[in-house]
């Protein structure tokens, strides 16, 4: 019997252990459910510190590598390019002969002009000397019908005479003025076979070669030959939407960086924006309308590929040789980031931070059914409106161990962090994160842990 008692009481034991355990577990689950114990379980989220910062606002494009001066060559007159004195990269000085194009059409047309102007001359001659004969005639005539010696008819028929040979006399000088202009054009044609440098520059581009054929510009756009830049005075050529234009000024300085130098940063000035939108996709759900921004290079560059006064610094040894002058060729892509406005010692708080809510219904509604869906509808039974949205931007506090609703108002922002212009003070601790519990979750009031180590790297503010 008294082993019987004592297996028996082993076994209440044990049950008894685990019956504890168990109870314990479910003690625990429930407490932190919520279920005993009366308090609300804290929503865990991160936070940080709004501080005082300097904030650059920035406008983000990209674009590609122009040349701010360029000029496209075309001929005035058509032929065979007979000879061609460059290539694609050369520099050139103004006044430089570049090309030539055959002149003997333009060679026999003068020649044959100069016939016509002799020609013209002894119609001119002519003319004259029956002018002269038909005054003399008419001067006797008026004479000897003044003395009533002629007849009126014979008078009448002789100044006729003389004013009509003065018509042919005009009509002969003005041929031999319009044979002259016509001499001149065909000369200036002939000097314009002769193609020079119309300024300092390089050949950025050469699209013939010698022997082939080009059209003038006399009645259509004519031939492009060749292009002229400036290439050491570059500058990036960007789209703005509509949205960032209004952010951009002309002055305000930019941070350029290029596919083809991935390490370098370089320095730029906007110098145009365009009053003339470019649309895309217009009349679609698609339709973007952006502005062009020019932003000039101001970092030195390609001063080996241009004549300039660095090059003659450089060669004297004014300037170090291994100072870095990187190479821009036209067409290079480029993203810039235009600084529009800089505020300093400002307080800043991390953009995450700032979140959107519905006051209207916030206020209408208790926050135990703050996610009612009676606001559906536009209308209740009772024939009263819904009030408006009322979309505020808001920050929470952390204050005492729970969130606090706070209405803020913003200034710039930066990538990182936005300014605050009222709502916030230096130092204090506001949620960051988690997005899901920031935007949807977190209620004014609401009890929060605070672990800034759950979502990642800790926040900082500097």
């Amino acid at each position: 019997m008294s082993k019987q008692k004592k297996g028996s009481t082993k076994k209440l034991l044990i049950f008894c252990g685990v019956l504890i355990v168990l109870l314990g577990a479910g003690a625990v689950l429930a407490r932190s459910m919520g279920w005993i114990g009366g308090e609300e379980a804290g929503k865990t989220v991160e936070t940080a510190e709004a501080k005082y910062k300097t904030i650059t606002q920035v406008v983000s494009a990209s674009g590609k590598i122009q040349p701010e001066v360029e000029v496209i060559m075309r001929p005035d007159v058509s032929g065979e390019i007979i000879a061609l004195n460059v290539e694609e990269g050369d520099f050139i000085r103004q006044n430089d002969l570049m090309l030539r194009i055959r002149p003997d059409i333009y060679q026999s047309r003068i020649e044959e002009i100069n016939a016509s102007l002799l020609t013209q001359k002894a119609r001119l001659q002519q003319a004259k000397a029956s002018l002269l004969e038909a005054e003399s005639v008419f001067r006797k005539q008026k004479m000897l019908y003044e003395k009533e010696l002629t007849s009126e008819s014979a008078f009448v028929q002789a100044q006729t005479q003389f004013k009509s040979q003065q018509a042919n006399h005009e009509a002969a000088k003005y041929q031999v003025q319009s044979v002259e202009a016509q001499l001149q054009q065909a000369k200036e044609e002939l000097q314009k076979t002769i193609i020079r440098a119309p300024k300092d520059g390089t050949v950025s581009k050469l699209a013939v070669e010698q022997g082939e054929r080009v059209l003038g510009n006399t009645q259509t756009t004519g031939t492009e030959m060749m292009r002229i830049a400036d290439m050491n005075h570059m500058e990036v050529q960007v789209e703005v939407n509509e949205n960032d234009i209004v952010n951009v000024s002309v002055g305000d300085t930019a941070n350029i960086q290029v596919d083809a130098y991935p390490e370098r940063t370089f320095k730029g000035i906007v110098t145009e924006i365009a009053n003339s939108a470019m649309i895309s996709g217009q009349g679609t759900s698609e339709q973007v309308t952006n502005y062009e921004v020019k932003i000039r290079i101001s970092t030195p560059h390609n001063l080996d590929m241009a004549a300039s006064e660095e090059i003659e610094k450089r060669a004297a040894g004014e300037l170090s040789q291994n100072r870095f002058s990187p190479n821009f060729k036209p067409g290079m892509s480029a993203t810039v980031d235009v600084q529009t406005e800089t505020v300093r010692q400002v307080v800043a708080i991390p953009i995450q931070s700032v979140t959107v809510r519905d006051l209207s219904q916030i206020n209408k509604n208790s926050e135990t059914n703050a996610d009612s869906t009676s606001s559906d509808s536009a209308k209740t039974e009772e024939g009263s409106f819904i009030p408006k949205e009322d979309l505020r931007k808001v920050v929470f506090i952390i204050r005492e161990g729970k969130a606090e609703r706070q209405e803020v108002k913003t200034g710039i922002s930066d990538n990182t962090h936005v300014q605050v212009l009222s709502g916030i003070e230096n130092g204090d601790q506001i949620v960051i994160g988690s997005y899901r519990i920031l935007s949807k979750e977190l209620n004014d009031g609401d009890k929060v842990n605070i672990n800034n180590n759950k979502f990642g790297a800790v926040a900082s503010s500097e």
